[in-house]
């Protein structure tokens, strides 16, 4: 490992502000972060209705791939309460490891010690929506520039873009992250948000239980050898449609991965009507059909990812499921696959097993790696979030 310290002196006068002069403990060969090393259901589609595998959804752009340099610049920068105005937060105070990088309030706080305005979503699989907006409204058209509206916020990081560049050229460590990353030791902000972005793409979710399951079978719709009775059942019920039978989870959560590959925000029906807030509406003001609707996330390490929806109003995964059981409002801009053949809000009609099964099911995704793969933790030695 190397330690890098901000600073020395040999001046016994000189006396350092502990909390602005950070140590980072860095690997002197950095983390593989380039190669995903993706198990093979990941890359190949089993055919079906749904496809499985994630060729085609990955929306890296080609003028950003992720390095090992660049993410981990992009893992320094991610923990730094530098970027925050009184140095207390960063971006990995809301984004937590431990708990596969959501956060556990209903919403989070900001710097100075006001709630944001939606619930924290789970960084877990950013990379694998083709889509390539972010937020829960959709109003960043990418990763690259989802990363610093957070810091730029005047409630939730609350620096300017000037800030940011002052911030960490007073960080001797970063002139050598960024030559690494970049070629040379300029610190600017589209670099900045560069390497965050390819940190977040390198979070992917793919050492589960389920995964150990599904490497030992051809389809994944065949029970899986290290499954109960009960998380297979559940598996059956969140992979088949509602006219085959199942819950019809995987209509907004398909492939491997767990995510949308649909055409975008849904409303799923929390509401009769949107009031304070409009969802992906507020981004796109012309298309009503939006009022309501919000980006869906993946479900991958969804067990840790409480509280749940953009308001975080249920507190259970036994909650959310009888939302799509029984709960499903009949918003105008509900979802098609949220209703019945006569075009009401859908009632599963669910047995109380089923459901439990369905919640067995859903822990099998919690992925160890994430939570405790110290490429993605915390690398500073003295500072605390």
């Amino acid at each position: 490992m190397i330690i890098f310290c901000t600073s020395c002196s040999e001046d016994e006068k000189y006396v350092p502000i502990t909390q602005n002069l950070p140590i980072i403990s860095l690997p002197e060969t950095p983390y593989d972060y380039a190669n995903l090393n993706l198990p093979y259901h990941f890359t190949v589609n089993e055919g079906g209705t749904f496809i499985s595998s994630v060729n085609g959804i990955d929306n890296t752009p080609d003028d950003n791939p992720v390095t090992d340099a660049g993410a981990t610049l992009g893992r320094v920068l991610f923990y730094d309460v530098a970027l925050s105005q009184n140095r207390t937060i960063a971006c990995g105070s809301c984004h937590r490891q431990e708990l596969a990088f959501t956060d556990s309030p209903v919403k989070s706080l900001g710097f100075n010690q006001v709630p944001t305005r939606r619930n924290s979503i789970s960084l877990v699989n950013q990379r694998y929506y083709f889509r390539g907006r972010f937020f829960w409204d959709e109003k960043a058209a990418t990763l690259e520039d989802q990363v610093l509206q957070p810091i730029l916020d005047h409630n939730e990081m609350g620096l300017t873009e000037s800030e940011i560049i002052q911030r960490l050229s007073e960080r001797p460590f970063y002139s050598n992250l960024f030559l690494q990353a970049f070629g040379s030791g300029q610190i600017t902000q589209s670099r900045v948000s560069k390497a965050l972005s390819q940190f977040i793409r390198s979070i992917v979710s793919s050492q589960s239980k389920y995964d150990d399951g599904r490497m030992q079978v051809n389809s994944r719709l065949q029970p899986f050898p290290n499954f109960t009775e009960a998380e297979n059942q559940g598996k059956a019920l969140f992979l088949k449609t509602v006219a085959q039978g199942g819950a019809g989870c995987i209509n907004c959560h398909a492939t491997e991965a767990f995510v949308s590959v649909n055409s975008g925000p849904k409303n799923n029906g929390l509401d009769l009507v949107s009031t304070n807030d409009l969802g992906a509406f507020e981004t796109f003001p012309t298309t009503n059909s939006l009022k309501g609707a919000f980006k869906i996330p993946t479900l991958r390490n969804i067990a840790l990812g409480a509280p749940y929806m953009h308001d975080g109003r249920f507190q259970t995964l036994e909650q959310v499921i009888e939302h799509y059981n029984s709960g499903v409002k009949n918003h105008p801009n509900v979802s098609p696959f949220l209703k019945d053949a006569n075009g009401n809000p859908q009632q599963l009609n669910l047995t109380e097993q089923q459901k439990a099964a369905l919640v067995a099911f859903l822990r099998t995704l919690t992925d160890p790696n994430i939570l405790h793969n110290e490429k993605w933790s915390d690398p500073f030695i003295n500072q605390h979030l």
